[in-house]
């Protein structure tokens, strides 16, 4: 994969591409998060594509004297050196024979920045065969809005604010930016007790809390469910591996009055379309029935797109034509339109 780097401030930038053919380019950013898919050109024939990137790095600005607060993100043991957090922005090209003529970059502090909290299923992946519906978003927005993924590996709702990855989300939203949140795999986990968080107590008062810390910064709140597991019964329907939380969260949207994009729903007539075999080839390995593969997460993102586009939200605007119609009980059926 060829690459480029560049050493900048933290916040959004627009990065203009020019391609050369004879090629065909996929572009991914920081961390294999993925930004354009496989723009076929001919011999001589140059395409000039805009995206919207987001830069940060894991400091935190430090606290007033005698304040409580800490200087940095606690990352884990695998994302310190990630791209994610290193306060550079990188871009890696592949595909046959990716020829990237020229990379203009311009400070874009007035885009909107999509912010994005949650687990192992919406957070930046780092090797394939694992990717999350997180990481391929930003192939069905466009340029008018930044994905800023802070999810992570094992995160709960509580485990976000303890190693303050709320507060460096908190300390970059601005007025007009969005906050999708994703929790409920690791929250229901009553052999974790410092994070378990029981579905109609506590997961719903910290969503809460959520969702006043955006709107306190005049940002808009988006409540997602969780996907469900690969986990088929007898009669070939999709079990519910999570319990009350799905509801929890479908309750919240209603009673908060938000947007809701709800996997449950979705991941379920995905998989169920696919059938107790086919539904293998969404996820990553053999044996793990939670974290998906390139194909189960791009599936997976299309329907996050899809719920943002039917929303009564400006984000609706941004949503990219490539995602064309999309129906996960009929996978498939339709697919982006890819298109210069």
């Amino acid at each position: 994969m060829r690459s480029f780097e560049a050493e900048l401030p933290e916040g959004n930038y627009r990065a203009t591409l020019t391609l050369g053919g004879p090629s065909s380019t996929t572009v991914w950013a920081e961390t294999r998060r993925l930004m354009l898919e496989e723009l076929p050109l001919g011999p001589g024939e140059t395409l000039r594509r805009a995206i919207a990137l987001n830069v940060r790095s894991h400091r935190l600005a430090p606290p007033p004297p005698n304040a409580p607060g800490g200087r940095e993100v606690v990352l884990n043991e695998g994302e310190r050196g990630s791209p994610d957090w290193d306060g550079k922005l990188s871009l890696g090209f592949e595909g046959s024979a990716p020829s990237v003529l020229d990379v203009e970059l311009q400070a874009a502090p007035e885009l909107p920045t999509l912010y994005l909290a949650g687990d192992s299923t919406v957070a930046d992946q780092a090797a394939a065969p694992y990717a999350s519906w997180g990481q391929i978003l930003p192939r069905f927005l466009g340029p008018e809005i930044a994905v800023a993924n802070h999810a992570e590996s094992g995160e709960t709702l509580k485990s976000f604010i303890s190693s303050l990855r709320l507060a460096k989300v908190l300390e970059r939203m601005r007025g007009g930016d969005y906050f999708l949140i994703q929790f409920g795999h690791n929250d229901q986990k009553r052999e974790w007790p410092q994070t378990y968080a029981d579905a109609s107590g506590s997961f719903k008062a910290y969503l809460r809390a959520y969702i006043a810390e955006a709107r306190l910064r005049d940002a808009t709140p988006i409540l997602a469910t969780p996907p469900q597991r690969r986990r088929f019964g007898p009669d070939g329907r999709v079990e519910n591996t999570h319990g009350p939380y799905p509801d929890a969260v479908r309750e919240l949207a209603v009673e908060e009055g938000l947007v809701l994009v709800d996997l449950d729903a979705a991941s379920r007539a995905l998989y169920e379309a696919l059938g107790p075999e086919s539904s293998r080839r969404a996820f990553a390995v053999a044996g793990d029935e939670t974290h998906h593969g390139l194909y189960g997460a791009k599936e997976l993102a299309k329907c996050v797109a899809l719920a943002l586009r039917g929303s009564a939200l400006p984000l609706a605007a941004w949503v990219s034509p490539d995602l064309g119609p999309y129906d996960p009980s009929r996978p498939g059926a339709h697919g982006p339109v890819l298109s210069n």
